[in-house]
C-alpha cells in the first residue's frame, strides 16, 4: 500500500481521536511538517511510510514549554505512536515500526537524540523548519499567549543588560533556540531552508527594535549585524 492509502486514514484517525495541547501542535501542524518532508526527501531514496507515519504523529504526545518531563515527550510519543499503528492500524508492516519510532524519538530539539537514518533526519528538518519563518513566529506568541509569558521585557528587549530566558520572555526564544535551528538541519535543502527563514526572523526583530524606538517606517540594521547567523561554508 502506498502513502496515498496511510495519509488519509491517519488523518481521519488524528480528526477523531486527538486533542492538540495548543495552537501550535495541532493537525494542520502534522499536515504541514509532512508536506515539508516531501519537498525534502524528492529525488532522495527513503521510506515514504515511515516518514509519513512519523510527521502525523511526532508530537501524538506534546508536554508544554515548562513541563518537567519535556525532554522525555518524543520518547512517550514514539510509543505511543507504535501503540496506535499496532491497534487501529494493524495492517501498517510491522517492519516500518522501528524506522517511525527512531524519527519520532529524534524529532525533538529537547530530547538530544541524534537521527541515524534519513528518514529521521528529513522528520527532523521538517520539523524544525515549522519553527522558522512566519509560521514559526506565529508559533512563538501563541505558545507564549498559552502560558501567559511576556511577549519581550519592555526595559530591556534584546537582554543587552541581562541573561536571555525564554521561560520568562517570549522574544528571547528567537535567540535562544530558533536562530541556531540552521545549524542543527540535517539536509542539504532542510539548512537551505532554514537559513532563509531564520532571516525572516532577523528582519522581525529589527523592524520590532526600530518601533521601540519610535520609528515605525524603518528597521533598525544594528540589530540585523549584532544577531546576524553567517551559514557555512
Amino acid at each position: 500500500m502506498t502513502i496515498t492509502h496511510w495519509q488519509p486514514r491517519f488523518d481521519a484517525w488524528l480528526h477523531q481521536y486527538y486533542t492538540h495541547a495548543d495552537a501550535a501542535h495541532d493537525v494542520t501542524h502534522f499536515r504541514r511538517v509532512w508536506q515539508t518532508a516531501q519537498h525534502l526527501f524528492a529525488g532522495e531514496s527513503v521510506d515514504e511510510r515511515i516518514v509519513l507515519a512519523a510527521c502525523y504523529f511526532h508530537d501524538i504526545v506534546s508536554l508544554p514549554k515548562n513541563h518537567p518531563q519535556r525532554h522525555q515527550a518524543s520518547q512517550m510519543a514514539a510509543r505511543k505512536a507504535r501503540d496506535i499503528l499496532e491497534t487501529d492500524f494493524p495492517d501498517f508492516p510491522r517492519e516500518c515500526y522501528a524506522g517511525v519510532m527512531h524519527a519520532i524519538e529524534a524529532h525533538s530539539f529537547s530530547a538530544g537524540i541524534a537521527p541515524q537514518t534519513l528518514e529521521a533526519k528529513i522528520v527532523q528538518d521538517a520539523d524544525r523548519l515549522e519553527a522558522l519563518g512566519a509560521i514559526g513566529l506565529a508559533r512563538v506568541f501563541a505558545v507564549a499567549g498559552a502560558l501567559g509569558t511576556p511577549l519581550f521585557d519592555g526595559n530591556d528587549p534584546f537582554a543587552e543588560r541581562r541573561v536571555l530566558n525564554d521561560k520568562q520572555y517570549a522574544l528571547d526564544h528567537f535567540r535562544t533556540k530558533l536562530l541556531s535551528l540552521p545549524h542543527t538541519m540535517q539536509t542539504e535543502k532542510g539548512r537551505e531552508l532554514a537559513h532563509h527563514n531564520a532571516a525572516y526572523l532577523m528582519q522581525f526583530m529589527a523592524k520590532l527594535a526600530a518601533e521601540l524606538r519610535g520609528d515605525f517606517y524603518g528597521i533598525d540594521d544594528s540589530v540585523l549585524t549584532r544577531f546576524h547567523q553567517p551559514q557555512p561554508d
